[in-house]
């Protein structure tokens, strides 16, 4: 029979440690890689132990705290997912409760993001037989939605995002739209309008609305649970589009009943992940307060403009406006919530937009969806390997039904063991590079500042890779293990999830587009840009294109080297054109008696470019050829065009007279004779002859009479 996952022992699962999380300090950065843990040099967390007979417990040393604090997650993992949910209403409870621990907070994506990417890995081992569904919603609650609201939202915003952890608050974050979304490069059709009120105290309102049917926001994960939602949508200000901007906006009641104007509508039943919800939302006429809008980089309010002191204020209009700050250090006391911001530095530096920042957790994503490709892909290989270790397999000369033994396991066959080996080497240097990229991520969040271009390229490489390589291992591996692959609980049930890696957080086909349209962007603006100095300097902007040094050199080399061999090329076709050319030569002398043509195709070289001048030497020297033999066919030009031209002559004179005989002839008959019968028309020549003297003629056998025709 073929094994079932019950033949796998499973781990025995550590006894639950309670703690409580007092607080969780950002990590000390003293190097980029130094940033992720995976076990073997923690960092300090401060947890305090309630679980024994003494409550209040003690302190934890600084090596023990997140080892403790990783042992309370996976206890608390673990129980909750210990059975599959139910539905996702009942996922959505799960992810309540467990928000509600603090053992995760909010605030840990910006201040300590290796801890939520641990978290998150722990979160997708533990979840391989419950499918992809809790993984997903998890991500899209912490970075999604907790994570734009902690980059772009105010003081206000931020003290809503705590009480959401503290009653355990679910939100989604509604950005894709039918025609629109991440594809597009964050293009958004829906709209939020500005409308200026003099009775309001904030001076006016936000109007929300979808356009038309494909400004409808698409598959928000979570949407038909959520009590907030982020919404990206177009600002419209004084009929003014002010580009991509975010929205907290509140989808349902404190009793669960959706607002008033906002519709939520099921996404449908999906191959994998049913525990998770899928929303298609549309908003009409739904009114916003001023505070709905993420204000940490922007604002907008209502002004009048009177032109003089006497004359009465003008209608009111909108204004928005962008802080003009770079950097923003935010701190947290337990009353308040203090933004303090820095001016402006460097004026030459580009403006980052809403949509910019809002990319910021797009990064994350792409680290955190090619983490669960590759975690599903580990446990998906480790459980089939033990399937197949234990499994006994045929071989020629088994003796077992003679009473022998054979040893021989399904994963000694030549065709898997080698699918294994090969796993094990690219799983470790996936697994490696994804390390350094979360690495290089963790330090640029914990400094609020945008990646570079080469840390951006490095996620979505990480992305790809990560994802692409798990689909085709894993499918491979399916090939291999045959009906064993078909049966439940061994985890090929849930390979689609690998397809929603594939194009959550930005699609991976337009993820290696945009890359290589940066990539081929840089070497453009490396032609174009000059480099006085020498070629030392242009061969390091160069070499920024490329990973290291040694693969600039790398191309620099291969490059030189298909430079020559093209030069090489051009050089045998032109000396082969220049043999072809004297040759000719020679023998148009020959046939000319002007000599034996050696030494007069040798005074001089022919300068031979390239194949295209080909045509133009070969007419050259066509009608050098005429000019040499003094005309056509042996005869002087001039005789020739002379005998050309009288014979010309004596044709034309020749038609002209045949041509006067035959009118000649025909206004004579037709002067003499009449007849009543019908006319009929001779030939061609009687046709234009009868047009052009006006009178018909007639053929032979017609009759004859001397009298006028009677009608």
């Amino acid at each position: 029979r073929a094994p079932t996952p019950s033949d796998t022992p499973t781990p025995r699962i550590p006894s639950p440690l309670t703690v409580r999380v007092e607080s969780v300090p950002a990590p000390t950065m003293p190097g980029a890689l130094g940033v992720v843990d995976h076990g073997r040099d923690p960092a300090p967390v401060l947890v305090r132990d309630v679980s024994g007979p003494e409550k209040g417990g003690h302190f934890h040393s600084e090596h023990d705290d997140r080892a403790a604090w990783r042992a309370a997650w996976s206890a608390k993992l673990a129980e909750v997912l210990a059975t599959p949910a139910s539905s996702y209403a009942d996922s959505a409870r799960r992810l309540s409760a467990l928000v509600r621990t603090g053992m995760l907070r909010f605030e840990d994506l910006v201040e300590a993001p290796a801890k939520f990417f641990e978290a998150h890995r722990l979160l997708a081992r533990a979840g391989f037989d419950q499918g992809p569904g809790f993984s997903i919603r998890f991500t899209v609650q912490y970075n999604l939605f907790a994570g734009t609201v902690l980059e772009l939202g105010g003081p206000s915003h931020l003290r809503q995002l705590k009480q959401m952890q503290r009653d355990g608050t679910l939100g989604c974050f509604a950005l894709t739209e039918r025609l629109a979304g991440v594809n597009s490069g964050l293009v958004v059709h829906t709209t939020c309008a500005w409308i200026p009120d003099p009775k309001r105290r904030d001076g006016g309102r936000f109007l929300l609305n979808t356009p038309h049917e494909g400004a409808r926001k698409n598959w928000i994960s979570q949407g038909l649970v959520a009590t907030k939602a982020v919404v990206v949508a177009d600002l419209v200000v004084n009929e003014k589009r002010k580009g991509p901007h975010a929205f907290l906006v509140t989808l349902r009641d404190s009793r669960g009943r959706q607002m008033k104007g906002v519709t939520l509508t099921d996404m449908g039943a999906k191959t994998t992940g049913n525990d998770l919800d899928n929303a298609s939302v549309e908003f009409k006429d739904v009114w916003l307060d001023r505070g709905a809008l993420l204000d940490r980089h922007c604002d907008v309010f209502s002004a009048s403009s009177p032109t003089s002191e006497t004359e009465t204020p003008r209608a009111l209009k909108g204004v928005y406006v962008e802080r003009d700050e770079t950097t923003d250090t935010t701190t947290t006391n337990t009353a308040d919530t203090r933004v303090t911001r820095k001016p402006r530095t460097n004026t030459n530096e580009r403006r980052l937009t809403n949509m910019d920042r809002v990319g910021q957790r797009l990064f994350t994503g792409r680290v955190a969806v090619a983490q669960g490709a590759h975690e599903f892909r580990e446990r998906l290989f480790r459980r089939t390997r033990s399937a197949t270790d234990a499994k006994l397999c045929w071989v020629p000369g088994d003796t077992r039904a003679l009473g022998g033994s054979n040893d021989r396991r399904l994963s000694d066959v030549p065709q898997l063991k080698a699918l294994y080996l090969e796993e094990d080497l690219k799983c470790a240097r996936t697994r490696a590079f994804l390390e350094q990229v979360e690495a290089a991520l963790c330090a640029s969040l914990l400094t609020r500042k945008r990646p570079d271009a080469r840390l951006v390229e490095a996620v979505a490489a990480a992305k790809v890779r990560a994802v692409d390589e798990a689909i085709e291992m894993t499918h491979r591996l399916r090939q291999e293990v045959g009906s064993y692959a078909l049966m439940a609980g061994t985890g090929f049930e849930h390979t689609d999830f690998l397809q929603c890696c594939k194009f959550a957080e930005g699609d991976s086909r337009v993820l290696m587009m945009k890359m290589a349209r940066d990539r081929a962007g840089r070497m453009a603006k490396l032609k174009k840009k000059t480099h006085p100095a020498g070629g030392e300097d242009a061969f390091a902007v160069f070499a920024s294109t490329f990973r290291s040094r040694r693969e600039a050199e790398a191309a620099a080399a291969l490059a030189e080297a298909a430079t020559e061999a093209v030069e090489a090329r051009r050089d045998s076709v032109e000396t082969k054109l220049r043999e072809d050319l004297r040759e000719a030569r020679r023998k148009l002398h020959r046939a000319t008696g002007e000599g034996d043509g050696d030494d007069a195709g040798e005074e001089e070289d022919v300068p031979v470019t390239t194949s295209s001048t080909w045509a133009a030497r070969d007419a050259a020297a066509r009608r050098e050829k005429e000019a040499a033999s003094g005309g056509v066919g042996g005869f002087p030009a001039r005789l020739t065009a002379v005998l050309m031209f009288a014979l010309a002559s004596v044709l034309i004179l020749a038609f002209a007279g045949l041509l006067l005989v035959a009118m000649s002839n025909r206004r004579r008959d037709a002067r003499g004779y009449e007849c009543a019968a019908r006319w009929m028309r001779a030939s061609f020549v009687d046709e234009l002859l009868s047009g052009t003297l006006g009178a018909p003629f007639r053929r032979d056998d017609v009759c004859r009479v001397a009298a006028p025709p009677a009608t």
